[in-house]
């Protein structure tokens, strides 16, 4: 790799565009901009911010987090992660290490976190840990992605690090199997913290969508990574622009009572459906938020941050105003509901 005069890097080797074990090629150079001192918040989405406030403002929040740590310690937590899984290296896949390297590079992170991938199938990642972070991929992944596709997946991850996400990722996921094991701790308190942090998780996934565009720099690969990862198609099979329309529809089509049920389907989920972070990062894109990062207009790490409280204020805004949309559009389906309902006597 040979850095540019004007800031970008090469990241195409001798051989051309590189070719994911069971995926399509990747098309084209790989000339990046790095992001030097990039400060995280220039990647984080104002509802990740306001849902980590409200979380924080929850009573038993600090109570339950001490429980949790008092129970798992990290290097017990590191183990479990990491007996079954490979660190990636010079000498074990090389390849992905070498993507690996670029992204942290082109994130400008601060250190590289250990990489592991792990034998499973299902195509996911994971960063996690409490004060040394490391990052898990999945060998499906890992398969099924091209180079480019895969760097965003990474870039991903290294963004939530670099955001300071994984403790409370990693105090999720504990909650998660402590609820499916039935272990005590998790009582009414930690049920509560529980579905804030469910909340707030599904809202930072937005903040690393954005960091993992910063990585690869080109929005087309994003939204195909996530095409291929909500299908798991291979790119000679799908098109993009027919899932951007299917996700289009999604978001803004049906009635009320689909508005509900979309909501009500993913009150337990950890990630919001690939149709939402399309959505999401397209309308990060089309405010020309993402250009101006690129051409290096974006907060330093270290740099106070002066917009920072209207950043807060704005995400308490979008935050409130989701909140009203669903408590209104659960009055107009009861309404609804229950107007059906007693037509049907009058029959």
């Amino acid at each position: 790799m040979a850095d540019d005069q004007d800031g970008t890097v090469d990241q195409t080797g001798d051989d051309g565009p590189g070719t994911g074990s069971g995926g399509a090629q990747d098309g084209g150079a790989r000339a990046r901009r790095i992001l030097t001192d990039i400060a995280p918040h220039a990647w984080e989405h104002p509802a990740d911010k306001a849902a980590l406030q409200a979380l924080r403002r929850i009573p038993v929040f600090d109570e339950v987090v001490r429980k949790i740590f008092g129970y798992v310690p990290e290097k017990y937590f590191r183990l479990s992660f990491q007996a079954s899984s490979v660190k990636v290296g010079p000498n074990q896949f090389p390849r992905v290490y070498e993507l690996y390297k670029e992204c942290l590079q082109t994130l400008d992170a601060p250190e590289e976190y250990e990489l592991f991938i792990s034998q499973t199938p299902m195509v996911n990642a994971g960063a996690w840990g409490m004060n040394e972070p490391f990052i898990i991929l999945n060998s499906g992944t890992v398969r099924l992605l091209g180079d480019d596709q895969l760097a965003y997946v990474i870039g991903h991850e290294v963004g939530h690090i670099m955001s300071d996400h994984v403790l409370y990722k990693t105090m999720t996921q504990l909650l998660l199997d402590f609820a499916q094991m039935g272990f005590p701790i998790v009582g009414l308190a930690a049920r509560v913290v529980l579905v804030a942090l469910l909340e707030w998780q599904r809202k930072s996934e937005l903040s690393a969508d954005r960091a993992g565009l910063l990585t690869v720099q080109d929005p087309e690969i994003v939204l195909s990574t996530m095409l291929k990862m909500a299908g798991g198609g291979e790119d000679d099979e799908t098109n993009l622009q027919d899932y951007i329309i299917q996700a289009e529809e999604y978001r803004d089509g049906g009635d009320v009572v689909d508005q509900v049920f979309k909501v009500l389907s993913i009150l337990g989920a950890t990630h919001p459906f690939y149709a939402i972070r399309v959505s999401e990062l397209r309308a990060w894109i089309e405010t020309g938020d993402y250009d101006r990062v690129v051409r290096g207009e974006y907060p330093r790490r270290g740099e106070p941050d002066p917009a920072y409280s209207e950043d807060l204020k704005s995400a308490a805004t979008s935050y409130r105003d989701d909140a009203k949309d669903f408590v209104d559009n659960m009055a107009d389906a009861a309404k609804r509901m229950g107007s059906d309902f007693m037509s049907g006597f009058k029959k």
